[in-house]
């Protein structure tokens, strides 16, 4: 008898061992396999950088990471000095300004491929990954409003050529950009402009209210999807191609997992389509939703959290 029950003591250890281990297995699939878990992540200055923030922290959340999320650090060239400066870990940013300014490069690339090859070369050279990009992108461009245009006769970013003059409202940064005012100067010839910094957010209400007559804008923006303005070709590409890529410290990615934490970003940029992305800034920017409650819903409708 003693024999037999010390068989059935050691049968009910191996199933409590066993249970044990498939709680652990469980829990590990939703937990970082070793190394680090908490990550900085920054964005800059603007409604759309503040949603892709939260998307990315609310996805990384959901498979066990915890994100300190710092919103409106600024521009490139402010946000870029916190990422190299390790204030950060990582940041979403367009590819094309990310090689105009950050890198400061004339040519930012002929087409959205070579743009994506040019920034991932810059950044591993300064010990830095890039996830795939998204299938958006975020265009500087100029506007005006529909009146204004059709008043005027105005196509295209050329045609400002036409006027006597004409006042440009942008954020500071813009004025000496290549991929801005200097740009549009050297490009297009629009010595012209009087520019008057504004900042990011206000550019349609600056028009609305005749304050500027023209305004750089995003081609994502939530506004334009009223039909209010009219937003100007740019037959020179010269604000690039702007497709997003979080870019993160190569040394901090390897201990965050590597491929297994790229897969968590990569999932999030494949499903922000146009259309998703104008959505989402619509109803932060102009029905005054909050991001982290605009993020939640879209990552639920795609699948990547579940329903609450």
């Amino acid at each position: 008898m003693k024999a037999r029950a010390s068989v059935s003591l050691l049968l009910l250890l191996v199933v409590v061992v066993a249970g044990c281990g498939d709680e652990n297995e469980e829990a590990g699939s939703v937990q970082p396999q070793g190394g680090e878990s908490q990550l900085t992540l920054g964005t800059k200055n603007f409604t759309e950088e503040f949603i892709l923030g939260e998307l990315y922290k609310q996805a990384l959340a959901a498979k066990g990471y915890t994100v300190v999320l710092r919103k409106d650090i600024g521009p490139t060239e402010v946000i870029d000095k916190q990422l190299t400066s390790g204030a950060i870990d990582a940041y979403p940013e367009y590819l094309g300004i990310a090689l105009s300014v950050a890198a400061g490069r004339e040519n930012a690339g002929h087409s959205a491929a070579e743009t994506y090859r040019l920034a991932k070369d810059f950044y591993a050279r300064r010990g830095q990954a890039l996830s795939e990009p998204t299938p958006f992108e975020n265009v500087d461009a100029i506007a005006t409003t529909q009146f204004f245009a059709q008043r005027r006769g105005l196509l295209g970013i050329p045609d400002l050529r036409k006027l006597r003059s004409f006042t440009l409202g942008a954020r500071a940064e813009f004025a000496g950009r290549v991929q801005g005012l200097k740009g549009l100067q050297d490009v297009y010839g629009l010595t012209n402009a009087r520019f008057k910094p504004i900042p990011i957010g206000v550019q349609y209400r600056a028009l609305d209210q005749g304050e500027v007559e023209a305004a750089n804008v995003f081609t994502t923006d939530g506004q334009l999807a009223s039909g209010d303005y009219k937003v100007l070709e740019d037959p020179d590409r010269l604000f690039g191609f702007q497709h997003v890529a979080l870019v993160i410290d190569e040394d901090k990615l390897d201990r965050l997992g590597g491929a297994r934490f790229m897969r968590v970003i990569n999932d999030v940029n494949r499903r922000l389509t146009t259309s998703a992305m104008i959505d989402m800034n619509r109803a932060v920017a102009v029905d005054n939703q909050d991001e982290a409650l605009v993020a939640e819903r879209f990552l639920t409708e795609v699948g990547l959290l579940r329903a609450r």
